[in-house]
């Protein structure tokens, strides 16, 4: 059987031999915690602790609001210092609880859930939900709201994006080679709240260990198959997955879930099994620090709330001052100007240059090459859609299907004018979306 993939595409370096060998490392914070409430798309949680009150790991100190929102824990014990606005990685300031670490890492005492095969439906949703889990994949929409779509019975695929297609993240990489039973267990548990789904472990065919290893964990279980994609980015992206997947294909105007299909990261599927099977609500993630700047590059297993100054400090410091300092990937991720920032659900990466090779050049004029066309796998004109938005012309990019960009970048990537046409394509998309709201 052929490659799973779509059309469109670019095939950047992908860095990934910098991190990949490397066993995950656990790490404990320094410092104070910063828990910023909007950790996930809807609804900021809500505090339910007060200044100057000790919390203990595994506490939650803030309250889903609403059902598109989720609830936060204290990933270690100490004393709350303050509830206060603090920066967040676009440099926006956000309403977080700041936590004194006490060293102690005291614990709350877990639930005990059982057997998760005796659990209802609606038991398994609440234990998610309660939880706090989000998409980690960097989306951060609450998991529970995925898992509850309006009709469960004609969902006929449940995906689990391993695709991790960004340049120089290892973090998916190595949860699948060092825990690939706690991935399948957690697929399982998720295959329960639907009756007429097959599970999907859609894996990049540049991680042919973790495909032999998935591949024979899974040969005894009938609802479950590997499925070898083609490496190219962006093919973890949702749409461009589900095609590679099944076969299926989803507009701007669709949820996965119109075309029979739940996505979810590998991530976010290891914490599915940390909650039902353990009692554990969210509270760390692997983060890759990389880069040719980063001394000794790696994945480390961090608690939600540690500074990233810390983390760079585990990875043996600069080796030589970066240029530019990225959170994410190169592809999607923001570019910082501190490192006086936490981790959150949905914090991936750490990316640290010596070289910025975006800030080199300057735009130039479209040169109509038509490249930007070749490879995005939307199907869209990026260079003319660009053009619409540096225009403000809303109802031009409507019709030239501007919402149909999944700003994955590979438009921008390969522009040889060094238009930033993804840029330019998000910053209207966001305007169309905020005026529908209105």
């Amino acid at each position: 059987m052929g490659l799973g993939t779509f059309k469109g595409g670019i095939h950047p370096n992908d860095g990934k031999n910098l991190s990949k060998d490397k066993p995950i490392k656990e790490i404990l914070p320094k410092g104070e915690l910063v828990y910023p409430l909007s950790q996930h798309i809807g609804a900021p949680a809500v505090p339910i602790v007060e200044k100057g009150q000790r919390v203990l790991e595994g506490q939650k100190i803030a309250e889903a609001q609403g059902f598109v929102s989720a609830p936060i824990y204290a990933t270690v014990s100490g004393t709350v210092k303050a509830i206060e606005p603090r920066r967040g990685v676009v440099g926006n300031k956000i309403m977080s609880i700041v936590v004194e670490n006490d060293g102690l890492y005291e614990t709350v005492q877990y639930p005990d859930h059982g057997p998760y095969e005796k659990l209802s439906k609606d038991e398994i949703r609440q234990i998610i939900q309660e939880a706090g889990i989000v998409g980690m994949g960097g989306a951060g929409f609450p998991t529970h709201v995925k898992l509850s779509p309006k009709e469960p019975e004609k969902i006929d695929f449940v995906i689990a994006n391993c695709a991790e297609c960004e340049p120089y993240l290892t973090s998916d990489y190595r949860r699948m080679l060092e825990e690939p039973e706690k991935l399948v267990e957690g697929l399982k548990i998720i295959l329960r709240l639907f009756d007429n789904a097959k599970g999907i472990l859609a894996v990049e065919d540049n991680k042919r260990d973790c495909i032999e290893i998935l591949e024979k964990l899974t040969q005894n279980e009938e609802r479950i198959t590997v499925k070898a994609l083609k490496t190219k980015y962006p093919q973890g992206a949702e749409r461009q997955l589900i095609y590679a997947s099944t076969g299926r294909k989803i507009n701007s105007k669709m949820l996965p879930a119109d075309a029979g299909c739940v996505v979810n990261n590998v991530d976010t599927i290891v914490a599915v099994y940390h909650a039902v099977v353990e009692g554990k609500p969210l509270m760390n993630r692997i983060v890759t620090v990389t880069g040719n700047a980063i001394k000794n590059p790696r994945n480390f297993i961090v608690r939600v709330g540690t500074n990233y100054a810390e983390l760079i400090e585990e990875a043996g410091g600069f080796k030589k001052e970066p240029a530019k300092i990225v959170s994410g990937g190169p592809m999607m991720g923001f570019a910082i100007f501190e490192l006086d920032l936490p981790v959150t659900k949905t914090s991936s990466a750490l990316l640290c240059m010596t070289k910025d090779e975006v800030a080199q050049y300057e735009p130039t004029n479209c040169i109509n090459c038509g490249k930007c066309v070749d490879v995005c796998p939307g199907r869209i004109v990026p260079s003319r859609v660009a053009d619409y938005a540096e225009h403000h012309d809303t109802e031009k990019f409507q019709k030239a299907n501007g919402m149909e960009c999944c700003e994955c970048g590979c438009c921008s990537f390969i522009c040889p004018a060094k238009r930033p046409l993804t840029q330019s394509i998000k910053s209207m998309r966001k305007m169309v979306l905020a005026s529908r709201k209105k």
